[in-house]
């Protein structure tokens, strides 16, 4: 679906809430939150269950955030260094 499908389409959908009575659109809303909020549940414990694989299997690496930090300045060196070079 591209941009302009999704825009007409969530236009549409913005139509029809508009077209319903204040106390429906109050329903329609909490409706909407709590679904919401489930799907948010849902990706983290999905996200959980990766991570706990991933501790498992050993693919994980343990540091300081000063390791962390140095990791990420020697990256931030090497990608600039490709960049200058492109």
């Amino acid at each position: 679906m591209n941009m302009t499908e999704k825009t007409s389409t969530l236009q549409k959908a913005i139509e029809v809430v508009e077209a319903l009575s204040p106390d429906e659109q109050a329903i329609l809303i909490d409706i909407i939150d709590k679904r919401l909020k489930q799907q948010l549940r849902e990706q983290l414990l999905q996200e959980v269950a990766e991570s706990e694989r991933d501790y498992a299997l050993g693919n994980v690496r343990r540091g300081s955030v000063s390791d962390l930090l140095a990791e990420l300045d020697d990256f931030t060196q090497q990608f600039r260094s490709l960049s200058q070079k492109a």
